[in-house]
């Protein structure tokens, strides 16, 4: 972390002395090690280390950005002349600039945070292991044919400054296991999957646990048919339901706002949600992959509402969409090394239900429990939806039969007020958005 602090002051020393007013520096160096196990045999063992470095210089409201793999001081001082160089021949951007020194983060507990695990980085040969374990449990699972099975592992730091006085950095890792499992052959091929990820090693369940689970999801997919066409209730199981989620929160995005492209546009202060239910993002969850104690633009992250009892509260800004529209940042900021900061949200929790996903299975009656989808058309002006859906097919409130090769399509501000929430949101994920049910989809199959 020293050094990539080190190396964000040289940059911004070199962008002053090259000209630029105003600029921001970021450094980021991971480590990865990845293996996968195909048909019994290793397949990729792959293992990277790297460092980067980006630069943002303001001239006058006009800015650039340049990034690099070379951290020489030759290219820090070339870095910072071509980024200048750039800047003054940028079209001028009056909303474009560094937050006011009373607004940056001054503190922060990293401790609190639980970012990343102390402990060594796992050997190539003990992710093989585990790999391995992954892909025999789903392989001992009567009717899987093949497994693909992974394991990986990175630790990535990061450091920000920039010349308003903010200065400030942290650490990641991730360990995760997985598998895709298969069953059948030709075009009755099936397949599913399992994961699980988590900041600390210590906080991994079972290899054995996720192939089997891995195995059995796929065996359930055996036999899968088209569904019926008409319009029917569809349970989004938790493993998919976020994605609707996703769709609200792009679409209350700022930078989709300020362009005018979103079918919330004209939404805030309005019911976007049933009554009862909020969406609360929470950067300082413990453990969690996405909780950060400051954003991109060096701005503290707080606790807030995107939505409160089914009503749209705000939109996700940085500080360029924020005086775009005349509001504040809510310090979503997000950035790479060669890009200027954008709005995005962290960990994002949608209020649960009281009921199981089996209860709203027998609620539902009969109608469509997707599993997985494929593919997509929706438009972020009016929010028409269609996806490709595999599941299961229900029947007077049980699981019949597998279904694929259907399409599901709706509108999302018509069918985010009609959610029903079960009670199975899984805890330990960034997302957590339990399953959900919408009654009255199209649904096209046979």
């Amino acid at each position: 972390m020293t050094d990539l602090a080190r190396l964000t002051d040289a940059l911004l020393t070199a962008a002053k002395t090259a000209g630029a007013d105003q600029a921001d520096a970021l450094a980021v160096s991971g480590t990865s090690v990845a293996i996968d196990i195909r048909a019994g045999k290793l397949e990729t063992a792959e293992r990277s280390e790297a460092i980067e470095i980006g630069l943002r210089v303001l001239i006058g409201g006009r800015q650039a950005c340049v990034s690099a793999s070379d951290i020489s001081d030759a290219t820090v001082r070339a870095l910072a002349e071509r980024a200048v160089a750039m800047a003054r021949e940028a079209p001028a951007d009056p909303y474009a600039g560094l937050a006011e020194p009373g607004q940056i983060a001054q503190s922060w507990d990293l401790n609190a945070l639980e970012m990343a695990d102390p402990a060594a980085e796992p050997t190539a040969a003990k992710l093989e292991a585990a790999a391995r374990e992954v892909e025999s449990a789903a392989m001992a699972v009567k009717g899987v044919t093949q497994v693909e099975a992974s394991g990986a592992y990175s630790r990535r730091a990061m450091h920000l400054a920039a010349s308003n006085g903010f200065s400030g950095g942290y650490g990641r890792t991730s360990h995760s296991l997985s598998a895709v499992a298969f069953t059948g052959q030709g075009t009755g091929m099936e397949r599913d999957w399992a994961a699980e990820g988590r900041i600390f090693a210590a906080d991994m369940p079972g290899a054995a646990g996720i192939g089997q689970l891995a195995g059995e999801r796929a065996l359930q997919r055996a036999g899968a048919i088209k569904p019926k066409t008409g319009t029917f209730p569809v349970l989004f199981d938790e493993r998919v339901a976020s994605s609707l989620i996703g769709h609200l929160l792009s679409a209350a995005n700022g930078a989709a706002v300020a362009r005018g492209a979103t079918w919330l546009r004209d939404a805030l202060g309005a019911q976007v949600l049933p009554k009862g239910l909020s969406i609360i993002e929470d950067p300082h969850r413990p453990r969690i992959s996405a909780s950060r104690p400051f954003d991109g633009e060096g701005l503290p992250t707080a606790r807030r509402m995107i939505v409160e009892d089914g009503v749209l509260m705000g939109w996700t800004l940085d500080l360029a969409t924020g005086r775009k529209l005349g509001m504040s940042s809510t310090a979503n900021a997000a950035r790479g090394v060669s890009s200027p900061p954008s709005p995005a949200t962290s960990n994002i929790d949608l209020t649960p239900g009281s009921v199981s996903r089996d209860d709203l299975i027998a609620q539902m009656g009969t109608g469509l429990l997707v599993t997985s989808m494929i593919g997509s058309t929706i438009s972020a002006t009016t929010g028409d939806y269609s996806r490709g859906a595999a599941g299961f097919w229900v029947e007077n409130g049980q699981i019949s039969h597998p279904v694929n090769e259907c399409t599901i399509a709706g509108n999302l501000r018509d069918m985010l007020l009609r959610i029903i929430p079960a009670n199975d949101a899984r805890a330990h994920l960034s997302t957590r958005v339990p399953s959900l049910l919408i009654d009255g989809m199209t649904l096209a199959g046979a």
